[in-house]
């Protein structure tokens, strides 16, 4: 055996072990430390270039050899299991170490995930070095660095939450002391402007805090109301999310609400959930101890919820971006007026909601703004206060004069569609469109996507198509229509073009944004 070479191989190993332990430390972190979220990157980082794939099949071929041809070819093993170390430095291609989008923090959670991960990786590396050799150990270890990650997941995720108990405790503790009355919103989607509209309409005839951004999980709510909730609060409003059953009834455990809102049940995280009738499962935990419901029944699985638990006893409300009968109904017109009614008594008309505010959201957050108390005359007086949440068709005139809709933080059909509407609306020369695509679809990915991208053919005069993950979909949606299309790379190169290549007669619709550790 060449030491000289068996050095260089372990020396290069170390490095690709190194490399690959940052970057998949980073996706953990970018997934919220979720365990089961390392397998579905690894498989779509694998097969997002020829270089991914081809370095998987090269190591996996130089492993083989090590443990089942019982290196019949030393020196040509040695020299592939360098090759292939090499490679681990610099694959997945696209999956940068420092990230763009998103960079590595390094928290105190993100120390102990990578002892527990590297422990995992030198017994690795310990076995199958006693076992086969040392290059077939190193190259192992730096191979197996994402699984590794993932068991690390799994093994310190029960400490990970012991550790947030304490925090939950004082959240707790505290919504015992201030006492307001809780107002707890999910949905697939809508559940964050749901919540901004209501605070927008509510706030001046109560004292409220909301949770802040897309603060929707347990660490999030926790510190939330730990750092925002203080005495005299009389309504605090929570947005709840979830990536599957029993998370939201393990917040309402400790953040019970009495008044519950459902913005909409789709296909949103469906990878996750599997079938949409377990999504409204884990989305109507929140109304088990809620004695007001509110619901968006547009949707059909919750117009059958709402007369299930009004039969149970409970007070719903039901509301409507498409009915002015519901109890709240928003519905705008062939105008672009809308009209607020109760029942089918019209309480406002002729009303211009603001670029980007949907009428099914405003409907539920004047639903629940009713069941506070506040009356209907109050709430039109702050009509005028109703704005789009942040990133979410806000639009806004760039210093070339191009109109751009920034729809970057909506990820679901729905919305997409939406912002096309309100894209084609606009009285401009040329209608350009930036996506992604979107994702956590399940087996709906690929056909939501090419029918978002067929919708889209019929409104855009160009269409950039960002990355790797949605392309062949959105590429399908687009053939055959009289559309420009141009594949981008990264999201900053689709900012490029069109900085370089829009003026005052051009706008641009950036719909969705993927963080760059997505292919």
């Amino acid at each position: 055996m060449n030491v000289a070479l068996l050095i260089v191989v372990v020396l290069a190993a170390l490095a690709g072990a190194t490399s690959q332990m940052v970057r998949w430390l980073r996706v953990a972190q970018r997934e919220h430390y979720l365990p089961g979220t390392m397998w579905p990157f690894v498989l779509r980082w694998t097969v997002s270039s020829p270089l991914n794939l081809m370095t998987t099949c090269l190591i996996a071929g130089v492993l083989l050899e090590e443990f089942i041809l019982e290196r019949q070819h030393p020196m040509l093993t040695e020299v592939l299991a360098l090759l292939a170390s090499v490679l681990l430095v610099v694959v997945p291609v696209g999956l940068e170490i420092k990230g763009r989008t998103s960079k590595l923090a390094i928290t105190e959670r993100l120390r102990r995930l990578m002892v527990v991960s590297v422990a995992l990786v030198c017994v690795v590396a310990l076995v199958v070095g006693l076992v086969c050799s040392l290059p077939a150990g190193a190259l192992t270890a730096a191979f197996l660095v994402a699984p590794a990650v993932e068991l690390a997941l799994r093994l310190v995720g029960p400490s990970e939450r012991k550790r947030m108990q304490r925090f939950v405790d004082q959240a707790g503790a505290t919504l015992n002391d201030v006492h307001p009355l809780v107002v707890a919103i999910t949905g697939s989607y809508g559940k964050t402007s749901t919540k901004m509209h209501l605070t927008q309409l509510a706030s001046g005839a109560r004292r409220m805090v909301a949770t802040p951004a897309s603060f929707n999980n347990r660490g999030g709510l926790a510190r939330a109301i730990n750092e925002h909730l203080t005495s005299g609060t009389e309504v605090f409003v929570a947005e709840m999310g979830t990536y599957g059953p029993g998370e939201i009834a393990d917040l309402c455990s400790w953040i019970p609400p009495t008044i519950a809102v459902i913005t909409a049940i789709g296909p949103v995280h469906l990878e996750r959930f599997g079938s949409l009738d377990v999504t409204l499962r884990a989305k109507a935990e929140i109304t088990a101890s809620a004695s007001t419901v509110i619901l968006n029944v547009d949707d059909g699985r919750l117009a059958q919820l709402a007369d299930e638990l009004e039969a149970a006893g409970k007070v719903v409300l039901r509301c409507s971006g498409t009915s002015l009968d519901a109890d709240v109904g928003v519905v705008v017109g062939s105008d672009g007026l809308a009209t607020i009614a109760r029942r089918g008594q019209a309480n406002l008309s002729e009303i211009s909601l603001p670029a980007g505010v949907q009428a099914s959201n405003v409907a539920c957050a004047w639903g629940a703004a009713v069941s506070l108390g506040i009356d209907d005359a109050t709430l039109a007086a702050r009509i005028d206060h109703l704005a789009p949440a942040e990133n979410r068709s806000v639009m806004a005139t760039s210093a070339s004069g191009t109109i751009v809709l920034d729809d970057t933080f909506n990820a679901n059909p729905a919305g997409a569609k939406a912002a096309l509407r309100l894209l084609a609306s606009l009285d401009v020369d040329r209608r350009v469109l930036v996506t992604p695509g979107m994702i956590e679809l399940g087996p709906k990915q690929a056909q939501e996507n090419e029918t978002f991208a067929r919708q889209a053919s019929e409104v855009v005069d160009v269409a950039l198509v960002v990355g790797r993950t949605n392309r062949r979909a959105l590429l399908r949606g687009l053939s055959g229509a009289r559309v420009e299309v141009l594949s981008m790379p990264t999201r900053d190169a689709a900012v490029a073009w069109v900085r370089a290549n829009s003026g005052a007669r051009d706008a641009v619709l950036y719909e969705n944004d993927l963080p760059d550790h997505y292919p």
